[in-house]
């Protein structure tokens, strides 16, 4: 391969290192502990390579590397800019996390039934998929992206092969190869109109495209990518498939899973369609995404589902910062993805020490975990009131920089959306306050029932079956996933005291993105994407 910077050599780590590590997992069958290592360490340099990316591309602009030496218009292009780095250091760091719950909790799944352990290769195969579509330069390479990432969550949602976790895998799978479907067709239609899939190459070329053709393309496109996103109204699947998995496994896909389809959405439409005409679309998505995902969280009693109906709602406040495609509306939807990456899958991994403590996570059986179990109820606070934009965490900056983007932009249509973002706002503190208040403040009243959640008993070591044991039964929490969890606490916080620095990043990349000549100049190496200023110029407005 070959590579325009002293930096390019590293872009392709985080997906070779991903699936090698998978690869030496698999081999090594039985050895859990080996297996934990490999994945430790794999994830590590992982994180500290998209670091690494991340100060590449601030400083210097676009990395990209070619490979197998092919021109960017006929082979394989990666590219890292200031979006795509920062997402990749984000998610590597929350998986990172997320595995060393995981080995708390002893999710290895191997035994008299399963020959070898399928958790730590699939996690790490995930993991690649993640950062492929995060470095991706062309469509068919992001689509590779999402598949792989797919392939390995079919596997994941499904561990411990129980009925509802089945059910909720079909279901997921369905989805999935609907929106997959979708998107190949949008990739077809991209080729037969353009004869190139190079995202770079196609923001010349699209603009020579007749308008009609060129917004069934950007439709075929947004409608696979919002599946992917969980955006209104084809986001009904995923309140019943994410709380079956494990707590990890949950975390992990609440945090990154959806925000992958985010930024497809987001770069197709600020590098494919600048000055879209389908802007008001994707802000009467973005709306209704809030309005009927916060609805449905506020009419729950388990945590589990009112965390996924939030994961949906709050997915509206990214679509809306896309929509609106000013600097500051960018910059504030790629602040607001850091966000959530990060709080989402904090609240789910505390909402697996809940199950753990409380033995439930239905609020008809929790009571008191603020008395029994005050660390707990602090892990859970903390970033429930950041998901709720209470000042002056960095959920309610995210927001002030999206409604404030709204205002500039006017309009009736934009403030209605800016007055269903606050409302949204308001309703999303109202259903964590409520869980609260009945899962650790009021007094328990009754003991919960006994479940079907796998849990390891005292006994168990890391490699063996998975024990049958109730949660009822487990009262303590596990320090070994307490710690993980206490990290992502902290991170999240953290970003309230670095959000001065994180949304400079934030503005830079939404100039970035507004700017694609340096994107395309970049990939296309020589700039030779004839008129690519001309037309970036007449996108623009200029």
């Amino acid at each position: 391969m070959t590579a325009d910077s002293a930096m390019s050599f590293l872009i392709p780590l985080p997906v070779v290192l991903a699936l090698l590590g998978a690869g030496v997992c698999l081999a090594l069958g039985q050895n859990a502990r080996a297996q934990r290592v490999i994945s430790f360490v794999t994830l590590s340099v992982i994180v500290a390579i998209a670091g690494v990316l991340l100060w590449a591309a601030d400083k210097d602009g676009p990395q990209v590397v070619y490979v197998g030496g092919w021109p960017a218009r006929m082979g394989i292009v990666l590219v890292a800019d200031r979006l795509s780095a920062l997402l990749l250091l984000v998610s590597a760091i929350v998986t990172l996390c997320v595995l060393a719950y995981s080995v708390g909790q002893g999710i290895i799944e191997f035994g008299r039934d399963t020959p070898l352990s399928v958790f730590y290769p699939t996690y790490l195969v995930l993991s690649a998929g993640v950062s492929n579509a995060f470095l991706s330069g062309d469509l068919f390479n992001l689509y590779v992206g999402f598949e792989v990432l797919l392939a390995a969550s079919y596997v994941l949602i499904t561990l411990g092969g129980t009925g509802p976790r089945v059910r909720a895998g079909t279901t997921y799978v369905v989805v999935s190869v609907l929106s997959s479907m979708v998107f190949l067709i949008a990739i077809a239609g991209v080729y037969a109109a353009t004869g190139t899939v190079n995202m770079a190459d196609l923001a010349v070329k699209l603009q020579e495209v007749p308008e009609g053709v060129r917004v069934v393309l950007q439709l075929l496109l947004l409608t696979a990518f919002s599946i992917k996103a969980a955006v209104f109204p084809l986001s009904a699947w995923l309140p019943d498939s994410y709380p079956t998995a494990p707590a990890p496994v949950t975390a992990v896909f609440a945090g990154l899973l959806t925000k992958v389809g985010v930024y497809a959405i987001m770069r197709v439409q600020t590098l494919l369609f600048p000055d879209s005409p389908l802007s008001d679309l994707l802000l009467w998505a973005a709306m209704l995404t809030m309005f009927i995902g916060i609805l449905g969280a506020v009419a729950q009693s388990d945590i589990k589902r009112m965390l996924s109906f939030t994961l949906v709602s709050h997915i509206g406040y990214m679509v809306f910062g896309v929509a609106v495609a000013s600097d500051l509306g960018l910059a504030g939807a790629i602040f607001y993805i850091v966000h959530h990456i990060t709080i989402q899958t904090t609240l789910f991994l505390v909402t697996g020490l809940i199950e753990i403590r409380g033995g439930s996570t239905s609020l008809e059986h929790l009571g008191g975990l603020a008395k029994a179990a005050p660390v707990l109820a602090l892990m859970f606070f903390l970033p429930a009131m950041n998901l709720s934009g209470i000042p002056p965490f960095s959920g309610f900056l995210g927001k002030v920089a999206l409604v404030e983007a709204g205002v500039d932009r006017a309009g009736w249509l934009t403030y209605l959306v800016v007055g269903v973002s606050i409302l949204t706002s308001l309703l999303t503190l109202y259903a964590v306050a409520k869980t609260w208040n009945r899962a650790f403040w009021r007094p328990r009243t009754e003991e919960p029932d006994e479940l079907t959640e796998y849990v390891p008993s005292s006994g168990t070591k890391s490699g063996e079956p998975w024990s049958s044991t109730a949660v009822t039964s487990v009262r303590s929490l596990p320090r070994a996933m307490v710690a993980p969890t206490l990290t992502l606490v902290a991170f999240g916080t953290a970003l309230t005291f670095v959000a001065g620095p994180l949304f400079g990043i934030t503005e830079r990349a939404a100039e970035e993105l507004r700017d694609r000549d340096p994107y395309i100049q970049t990939v296309l190496d020589d700039g030779s994407a004839p008129g690519s200023k001309v037309v970036n110029d007449q996108a623009e407005g200029r």
